[in-house]
Order: structure tokens, then C-alpha cells, then sequence
């Protein structure tokens, strides 16, 4: 597939690691001084030092500007500017503090609309498995938490390992949610995916970001397809690992907007994932396509929830592709083949839905107020 070229405008984002080797940046007191003064105060306040929260890391964050700018460049006519960037900023900050206050149950001050909500609550009552996609767009803790106030068996799928203080300090806040998250292991072990497969058959849904390319990939589970407007590189792991379970798989995507409101939205992806025995990467690269096509219309309809702070469309860095001895050149998986094979590289932070789906799995270099940068 030929790639197609960027706009004459598009501003190109300092080369740096990828997402998943940026760092924390400050301390647990930072962490745990930011959730104090957030919940102690109440969400005005916490809006309030929103505004100071995003400044700060607009202005020191190069790579996020680059980055939110790189995206604009392809949903808007013309270049972004400081306010574009700087709203986009405020948007994120306010979802990960908005998450302290969704997570701990204070949830009065928040509306909620629901599309699609029918399909989830047929797969509880069906005790029915599934995967649930989902991005870095918007907030993933909004549907959690509707979820777990609706007795739904929500686990996400995520890397928490370049988060751990602020995902530790979310955890005290609701220490149930730790056992509903699945820790992915960067090297690729797993004990992860057998407990996934576990729960699928146990009737729990799992959600999974599938939007990011995580740094230990390789090249033969990369697939670019078109996303606004040029090729940009999405991670197989997800689909390779729902094609695997031979589950039903949705999308879902939690989007805010002001002040207070959370739109959730559920929709059928495929009743099961089938890569087919000829030329399973070009199976593989229709479903990643619609994937891609779908978040395409969310990543529209809000874009200053787009929270993936780097260039996009840029080519990752990869490892070589595994190879046994003779086998071709390709990222399909043979028949039947186990959790190895399918793993979610780069299954989201907070993957799939925390680290991953929620905001703070998509920080500006890794930024999540109170100091943290992944």
C-alpha cells in the first residue's frame, strides 16, 4: 500500500523513544499531593489548576507540541496554534484528574450518555466473553467505572510498568481495580495472555488500546493502513489475540466534553475475528483498516480528545522480524496457535483500557499532572 503524503504544513515532531520508554517524571509525594489537593478541594478546584497543570507542560513538553500539531495539521486546513495546542493539553489534563474523582466514587458531578450500552449488557447477562478496542482518545475510567456500578466483569489489558506511581495512586483510590487489571510484560511473557484467555471463557470483557506500537515490536507485527489521511502504523497484537480466543469484539471510546459530560460509545467490531489460511496479512490488514477507518470518524467528531502526544504517522523503530528456520516472511499466526503468537504488542496502555485507554497512558512525553511523565 503506497503511503500518502503529508500536507505541506505538517510540523515533524523531535525524534525521541517511543511512548513506552518515557519515564515518570517527579515523586510519589508529588503524585499523591496532586490526588490530595484534587479530591480534599472538589472538582472546581481541580479545573481550576487544570489550567496551570496544562500551561506548565505546554510549555515545557517540545515533543507534545509537535505532536498535537502533527495531528491537527490533519483535520484542520490550517497550521495549529498555541490555543490548539495548549485546549488540547487542558483537555487531557482535565480527563486524568477527572479520573481521581471517577475512580473513588465521587461521581455526582459527572453526566453520562450512553450509545450502544445494550450490547454490553447483553454480554453480561449472556455471561459471554469479549474484546473491547479501544484508544487514546478521550477516557477510559468514565466506562469503567459505569461499568462496574452496572456489575459488568470489565478487565483492562495494560503496561504499567512506566506509570507505576500514578497508577499505584489511582489503586489506593479504588483498590478493587487492581485485581481488574492484566499486566502485559514488555518482553513479551504469558502469564498474561493465559489468564486472558481464562476470563474470556469465564464471561468477562476485556479491553484492550490498540492504537499504540509498543517498543519491543517487530516488524511483523506492524500494520500500516490510512488514518486521516496517510499511513500510519498500528500494532497487530490486538486482532492476532481476539482472531486466537474466536471471540465477539467491540469498540469502545469514552469522550468529554464540557463541563462535566462523558459520552460513551459501544459498537459491534466483528462477531469474531477469522484471518484467513491464504493470506492472513491481508485479513490482518482489513480488520486493522476498520479499526483505523472507525477511529478516524471518533478522532473527528473530538479531536481535542486525541490524547496520542507524538508523531503518529512516523515510522516506528522496530526489531527484526521472528523467523523459524524456512518459514516465510509474515506476521500470520499458524493454526491454532497459542498466546505467543498473539500477543497484544502494545495492547494499549493502561492497554486496554487503564494505562492505555485512559489518559494517562497517553501523557505529553508521558506527562500525568502531580509530575508524572511516561
Amino acid at each position: 500500500m503506497s503511503r500518502v503524503e503529508s500536507p505541506s504544513h505538517e510540523p515533524k515532531a523531535p525524534e525521541e523513544g517511543g511512548w513506552l520508554d518515557a519515564k515518570e517524571r517527579g515523586g510519589v509525594f508529588a503524585i499523591r499531593f496532586t490526588v490530595f489537593l484534587t479530591t480534599f478541594f472538589g472538582r472546581p478546584f481541580a479545573r481550576f489548576i487544570a489550567l496551570f497543570v496544562a500551561l506548565y507542560y505546554t510549555l515545557t513538553s517540545p515533543r507534545a507540541r509537535a505532536g498535537i500539531r502533527v495531528f491537527r495539521s490533519r483535520i484542520q486546513p490550517h497550521e495549529a496554534s498555541f490555543a490548539d495546542v495548549y485546549g488540547q493539553m487542558l483537555r487531557f489534563v482535565r480527563c486524568t484528574l477527572d479520573a481521581f474523582f471517577l475512580v473513588s466514587g465521587k461521581t455526582k458531578a459527572f453526566a453520562v450518555t450512553r450509545t450502544g450500552h445494550t450490547y454490553l449488557a447483553e454480554l453480561r447477562d449472556e455471561k459471554k466473553g469479549a474484546i473491547l478496542l479501544g484508544a487514546h482518545l478521550g477516557s477510559f475510567y468514565a466506562m469503567r467505572v459505569q461499568s462496574a456500578q452496572e456489575r459488568m466483569p470489565l478487565h483492562a489489558l495494560m503496561y504499567t510498568a512506566n506509570a507505576r506511581m500514578l497508577n499505584d495512586a489511582l489503586a489506593k483510590l479504588d483498590p478493587a481495580s487492581r485485581a481488574r487489571v492484566l499486566e502485559l510484560d514488555p518482553e513479551g511473557g504469558l502469564d498474561s495472555m493465559l489468564r486472558v484467555r481464562e476470563l474470556i471463557e469465564e464471561g468477562a470483557l476485556i479491553a484492550i488500546m490498540a492504537d499504540r506500537i509498543p517498543s519491543n515490536a517487530t516488524a511483523d507485527r506492524v500494520v500500516r493502513v490510512p488514518f486521516l489521511g496517510a499511513d500510519a502504523a498500528f500494532p497487530a497484537g490486538p486482532f492476532l489475540l481476539a482472531a486466537m480466543l474466536k471471540c465477539p469484539v467491540y469498540l469502545t471510546f469514552g469522550i468529554h466534553r464540557d463541563p462535566d459530560t462523558y459520552d460513551l460509545y459501544c459498537e459491534p467490531f466483528a462477531n469474531r475475528i477469522d484471518l484467513p489460511r491464504g493470506d492472513r496479512q491481508a485479513g490482518l490488514r482489513k480488520y486493522v483498516a476498520q479499526y483505523a477507518e472507525r477511529l478516524e470518524h471518533y478522532a473527528r467528531k473530538a479531536p481535542d480528545n486525541w490524547f496520542n502526544f507524538y508523531d503518529f504517522w512516523a515510522e516506528p523503530s522496530m526489531r527484526p522480524a521472528k523467523l523459524s528456520p524456512g518459514a516465510p516472511a509474515s506476521s500470520s499466526l499458524p493454526e491454532g496457535a497459542g498466546p505467543e503468537g498473539a500477543g497484544p504488542e502494545g495492547a494499549g496502555p493502561e492497554g486496554a483500557g487503564p494505562e492505555g485507554a485512559g489518559p494517562e497512558g497517553a501523557g505529553p512525553e508521558g506527562a500525568t499532572p502531580g509530575g508524572a511523565e511516561r
